[in-house]
């Protein structure tokens, strides 16, 4: 961390900002102790919030310094493209694509494509398609006229580990509180290809029992608040698996996959899903 010119405190504000990352990110503080600042606090001293992981920034990330800086493992070949500060290891071939700051080994092929600020291990194809997640596989169906994402498919995975048999949410990347948003005014079709296998615990059954199902429906942001409809499949399972499912829902602005085990049995989750967008710019 380096430390600037001390900044007095602006009317109406119990903190100001501290320290500052070589990447520009900058660290508040309340007098006492270090603070992540919110969007108010940093835009009111001058700096840049960045909405997508809620940091603060001391400049923008498309600047020519910056990328030379920051950006050296990076390889673009086409006319317009971007690259902001903090992007690594990334390979852009096409025109007027853009990656945002803080991510790391993308790769996007294509034209007008964009992958969000801070979204890691995200392949992007065609046209105006749009990662906001983490090891997504993204393919934008588009022409220059319309949206950033208005058509496109998307395909994640989502995971977690259960060891009961209450509803548990499972997670994107099976990383904790981590969800696939749904822009608002979209319909997205989704289709889940789930499997559970069973790698521990003393319930009934045995080791090496497992299901599988299809779970698909559709799941829409009507101005912010989102329902879903949707059904499930089984395909195949063995053992005693007789309390398991898996069931899409809505979580906030989010969509999640919830899944349902069996008490003291250890069972591995994983669901791969493809989302089929519709996103407009109609208040829905």
């Amino acid at each position: 961390m380096s430390r600037g010119i001390t900044i007095p405190y602006l009317t109406g504000f119990d903190v100001k900002p501290s320290t500052t990352s070589v990447l520009g990110v900058v660290t508040f503080t309340d007098g006492t102790n270090d603070i992540i600042p919110n969007q108010l606090q940093c835009e009111a001293y001058g700096y840049t919030y960045n909405q997508a992981d809620g940091t603060c920034s001391t400049f923008r990330f498309n600047t020519n310094l910056n990328r030379s800086f920051s950006n050296i493992s990076n390889k673009l070949q086409g006319a317009g493209n971007t690259t902001e500060t903090g992007t690594n290891n990334t390979y852009i071939i096409g025109e007027n694509n853009t990656v945002k700051g803080l991510s790391r080994n993308n790769i996007v092929v294509g034209n007008n494509n964009e992958i969000a600020n801070g979204v890691n291990n995200a392949n992007v194809y065609g046209t105006l398609g749009e990662a906001t997640a983490d090891n997504s596989i993204v393919l934008g169906g588009n022409v220059a006229a319309d949206l950033l994402g208005e058509r496109q498919s998307i395909q994640v995975i989502y995971g977690i580990q259960t060891t009961n048999g209450t509803n548990t949410v499972s997670y994107l990347n099976n990383t904790t509180d981590k969800l696939l948003a749904v822009p608002e005014n979209s319909a997205m079709y989704f289709h889940a290809d789930v499997i559970a296998l069973r790698v521990g615990g003393t319930g009934t059954g045995n080791l090496g029992d497992y299901a599988s199902w299809v779970e698909r429906g559709v799941i829409i942001n009507e101005s912010g608040t989102l329902s879903i409809k949707r059904e499930r499949d089984a395909i195949k399972s063995n053992g005693t698996v007789s309390n398991w499912q898996p069931t899409g829902i809505v979580s906030g602005t989010n969509f999640a996959m919830r899944v349902r085990g069996a008490t003291d049995v250890t069972i591995e989750w994983c669901s791969n899903i493809t989302f089929t967008q519709i996103k407009t710019s109609v208040a829905l």
